[in-house]
């Protein structure tokens, strides 16, 4: 199963010229403009391609596009990394030499154990390995603590993009609720991309367009994005809020898998609530990792210590 390569690349294409403005690139905005943004003619003298040129690349027939092209068209619509990535992403699984990569599956993948190990030697914050399809595969046992709510949700592995859209304990744990959402899409359109074949993550798409309206009309959006470091707010139903830096790996050893872990500045009263979140950890989940079968638990009451809040 894959994609519409020729309707995504319309669709991501146009989407791009519809956003950047005459005046944004240094052309006159003239009058009597019918489209929003640019015009393909004005993206194809930018880019230094023929009209036709463009507007068959517009329609889908990507393939056989050189790199000069594709930095070419990318300069013109003004694309970010992740964009321009997306771009040539499209234009290779255009390709008719291009092959599926061969993939493991989320059922059969087990974390071995010297990555388990490097885990669990990270007690300071939530540490833990996921895919472009956002299923959690792997954790230490404060991740298993902080994502205790995704755990919680039918079916496996845990999926981060599932309890975003279908879940409505997502609104709590997070306070910006649509900014997380503008980045799963992000994740899952960016790994569509990359991985056009996986039916897994087709799968995953179409359950949540099926489901869920919101993430309907943001997927329509063609957004992408590369989620390497920053930082984000949560509200954990145990230990309240906390504000957490992170910091993505892209794995040598597992090509296609991430490596997140969540940090808090020293001193803050979010490092206090990952201790708080640890101590609850250590009793709920004491040998826990994705490795052994993750239970599903209820809510537990607030550790003891300061600064708990049992309503959150």
């Amino acid at each position: 199963m894959g994609v519409d390569n020729k309707a995504e690349v319309r669709a991501f294409l146009t989407s791009r010229r519809a956003k950047i403005s005459p005046a944004a690139v240094g052309l006159p905005a003239g009058t009597n403009r019918r489209v929003a943004g640019l015009r393909r003619s004005e993206v194809a003298v930018l880019a230094g391609v023929s009209v036709e040129y463009y507007t068959r690349l517009e329609r889908g027939s990507i393939s056989g596009a050189s790199p000069e092209i594709l930095d070419a068209i990318a300069r013109a619509l003004v694309l970010d990394d992740a964009e321009r990535a997306h771009l040539f992403d499209l234009a290779h699984a255009a390709s008719p030499v291009a092959r599926p990569p061969r993939r493991r599956t989320t059922r059969t993948w087990q974390a071995h154990s010297s990555l388990q190990w490097t885990l669990d030697a990270i007690t300071a914050g939530p540490a833990f390995v996921r895919n472009g399809r956002m299923d959690i595969l792997a954790v230490n046992p404060l991740a298993r603590a902080f994502y205790s709510d995704v755990f919680d949700m039918p079916g496996a592995p845990p999926n981060i993009a599932r309890f975003t859209f279908l879940d409505d304990r997502a609104a709590t744990f997070y306070p910006d609720w649509d900014l997380f959402a503008e980045v799963t899409v992000a994740i899952l359109r960016t790994e569509a991309a990359r991985d056009p074949h996986n039916k897994e993550l087709h799968d995953l798409i179409g359950e949540l367009s099926t489901r869920s309206e919101e993430f309907r009309r943001q997927w329509g959006r063609h957004d992408v994005r590369h989620h390497g470091t920053g930082s984000k707010t949560f509200r954990h139903h145990v230990v309240g809020e906390m504000t957490l830096a992170y910091e993505g790996l892209e794995m040598a050893a597992e090509p296609g898998l991430t490596l997140t872990i969540y940090a808090a500045e020293p001193g803050s009263s979010s490092e206090q609530a990952l201790r708080l979140l640890s101590s609850w950890a250590a009793t709920e989940f004491p040998t826990d990792g994705i490795a052994h079968p993750a239970t599903s638990r209820g809510r537990a009451q607030s550790p003891p210590g300061p600064g708990a809040n049992s309503d959150n």
